[in-house]
């Protein structure tokens, strides 16, 4: 769900470089009154199908597939909604769609980005690098 109106101001400033399970990164920063985050590295960085730099292949835009993944927006408008708690949508890069989720502050150094589509929740833990 969206950010509530109203909605209590979350608790601290997630902007940063954050690493995902998988080794990329994810560059978090302020966008207006929301925050937002592009990736900024991607591991592997070369898609082994190919040998060239990956690109966002799974995209249901078909004239989006041939953008590259390094600087692609994944946390998309994401806005206070309680304590430690932001809310907008999230790009999944696998299905190349766009989905209402969650970015949660789990401690200092601790962020996890949840969403749900068709039913299916799922996320991820990420750790600050800096």
């Amino acid at each position: 769900m969206l950010a509530l109106a109203g909605a209590a101001p979350a608790a601290a400033d997630p902007s940063g470089v954050w690493r995902e399970k998988d080794g990329g990164t994810i560059r978090i920063h302020r966008c207006g009154g929301a925050i937002c985050g592009r990736l900024a590295t991607v591991l592997p960085r070369l898609d082994p199908a190919t040998g060239k730099p990956r690109t966002d292949k799974n995209n249901e835009d078909a004239s989006r597939r041939n953008r590259p993944l390094a600087g692609l927006p994944v946390l998309i408008d994401m806005r206070p909604n309680g304590a430690g708690k932001w809310s907008g949508r999230l790009y999944d890069l696998d299905r190349g769609k766009v989905f209402s989720g969650n970015l949660v502050e789990v401690g200092p150094t601790t962020i996890r980005i949840e969403g749900c589509a068709l039913g299916l929740c799922g996320g991820e833990e990420l750790r600050r690098v800096r």
